[in-house]
C-alpha cells in the first residue's frame, strides 16, 4: 500500500521535511516514488506542488500519514 507522508532532509538542529510518496512498509527516506512538496517547520511553510496529483493518488487508494492528514486541514487544502 502507498502512502503520502514526510520524510527529513534538513541538518541538525534546522528540520526540513519532504512531502513524499512511498510505500508504507520501506522508510520514507529511501525508496520514494515521487516528491509532491515540502514543509518547512522553522517558518511553518508548507506547500504541495500539484495538489491535483495528490487527489488523484488518493482517489486510486493512496493515504495520507497522520501528520500529512493534519498538515493538509491547517493549511485549508481541500483533498
Amino acid at each position: 500500500m502507498l502512502k503520502i507522508r514526510l520524510s527529513r532532509a534538513g541538518k541538525r538542529n534546522t528540520p526540513f521535511f519532504r512531502v513524499v510518496l512511498t510505500d508504507h512498509a520501506r522508510a520514507a527516506s529511501h525508496g520514494y516514488k515521487e516528491v509532491l512538496g515540502f514543509y518547512n517547520p522553522m517558518n511553518k511553510e508548507f506547500n504541495l506542488k500539484d495538489v491535483e496529483k495528490v487527489k488523484k493518488y488518493m482517489s486510486h487508494g493512496v493515504q495520507l500519514s497522520e501528520r500529512m492528514k493534519k498538515l493538509v486541514k491547517a493549511n485549508n487544502i481541500s483533498l
